[in-house]
């Protein structure tokens, strides 16, 4: 069993090159099935939801949530599949902790694009102090492909370090003359993924996504780490300089599982990330 929770030294060469890893069947079919109902049928999703428009005016929704709880979506973001996985990239040593989580809502049709930017592009304004220590893992609830808007990622692009940022739409995007410098340097990827495999990414790749004018959805939950010696000096929330409780995989099938109408949901007008601080300019 462990020996399916631990990466090899080649996947973790991989990702400290590339600055991404695709797990594939990270979740197995019945697992995802869950997590899919489970986002389209508990309210608290779509009442949590935020939208964001992009340069377009299209809509990009997520639903983001700090403290990983009691329900089908905290039991994976602090599966004991995925802590090992997390510790192994970010460097044993101190306690992996939950940043955030959030759910990604592409609709057909309408679903906005996000712009070229870095995670860290947004959680330095939460004055994270080492974005060595941030990474993010998105697992697919829809298959995820070049036609409904899959990730597209500028490979080893976290070795640039952070890029300047600024609004782009309501969306915090990246200084595009870096970007096209980045682009005409390193190799574009689209991650296309299958339902159930996991994406995992520094905080400092550059990645994008087009807008979804597909017929068919794309959804994903996406949980964001930290470890609990990485400082954030701009953040109220707690849950990322708190160990994450860690459960047994078999948690996401076998446990009763809480609403998430229990999570402490982020509201728009409080998120830092989209307040001007004078660094855009």
């Amino acid at each position: 069993m462990m020996a399916n929770k631990v990466l090899t030294a080649q996947q973790i060469s991989d990702y400290n090159r590339d600055g991404y890893l695709i797990v594939k069947n990270f979740c197995n079919t019945e697992e995802t099935d869950k997590l899919y109902s489970t986002a389209l049928n508990d309210d608290a999703m779509s009442k949590n939801a935020l939208d964001l428009n992009d340069q377009s005016g299209k809509k990009t929704r997520l639903s983001l949530w700090f403290t990983p709880g009691n329900d089908v979506f905290g039991y994976l973001t602090r599966s004991e599949r995925m802590i090992s996985r997390v510790g192994q990239l970010l460097g044993e040593g101190p306690p992996v902790c939950h940043f955030h989580s959030k759910l990604m809502q592409k609709e057909p049709k309408v679903g906005g694009a996000w712009e070229w930017h870095q995670d860290y592009g947004y959680w330095y304004k939460n004055q994270f102090m080492f974005p060595d220590q941030l990474m993010s893992v998105m697992v697919a609830l829809t298959a995820a492909n070049e036609e409904n808007g899959c990730l597209q990622v500028i490979k080893g692009s976290h070795k640039l370090g952070r890029v300047n940022h600024g609004f782009s739409g309501e969306q915090v995007g990246a200084d595009m003359t870096m970007v096209n410098n980045a682009l005409q340097t390193m190799e574009l990827i689209y991650c296309e993924i299958e339902a159930g495999d996991a994406l995992f990414f520094h905080s400092n790749l550059l990645h994008r996504s087009e807008a979804n004018l597909s017929d068919h959805p794309r959804w994903s939950i996406i949980s964001c780490y930290s470890l609990q010696s990485n400082l954030a000096y701009n953040e109220t929330s707690t849950s990322w300089k708190t160990p994450v409780d860690i459960v047994p995989d078999e948690a996401i099938l076998n446990w009763d599982a809480g609403s998430l109408s229990n999570n402490d949901f982020l509201a728009k007008e409080n998120d830092p990330a989209l307040k001007e601080t004078g660094w855009e300019k």
